[in-house]
């Protein structure tokens, strides 16, 4: 304990808020190259971070898009920037010619990087903003019969 502050308590938090809603956590380079390795299909995948637009937006944007979606990707995934680096390192390998932002959320359609929502486009914005821009990305190119995987 720091100062009186848990912060493995903290960041479980920060994990459950997308993992109680059926995000899948990448942990390791080898479970991120599991998924997005395949370049098959759809992915989403947040890159979660503890600053205060993940938890102000991010986060819970994420969470009212894929409760309110009538469509899902294949993969649903998270990793998260500075607690699990060698999976965040990893997973940004697949995110071709963007430099590193955290929070972030980006879909992945066949290997490709088709929509992203990068820091400046999280900071000052509702989570009922980027629930809106998730859903327009995830209408556009995921396919109606899209079941979320693991």
């Amino acid at each position: 304990m720091m100062y009186g502050y848990d912060m493995e308590r903290a960041l479980q938090a920060m994990r459950a808020e997308l993992t109680d809603h059926g995000v899948k956590e990448l942990r390791t380079p080898e479970e991120v190259d599991a998924v997005l390795g395949k370049k098959q299909g759809t992915a989403l995948v947040v890159v979660n971070s503890v600053c205060g637009c993940a938890a102000g937006a991010a986060r819970p944007g994420v969470v009212q898009a894929l409760k309110t979606s009538t469509v899902l990707p294949d993969h649903i995934t998270t990793v998260f920037a500075g607690q699990d680096k060698e999976a965040t390192a990893r997973a940004r390998e697949y995110f071709r010619g963007f430099a590193p932002s955290s929070p972030s959320v980006w879909l992945l359609k066949d290997g490709d990087v088709v929509f992203k929502l990068e820091r400046h486009q999280i900071e000052h914005r509702t989570a009922a903003d980027i629930a809106a821009d998730i859903r327009a990305a995830l209408q556009k190119h995921c396919a109606q019969s899209g079941a979320a995987t693991a």
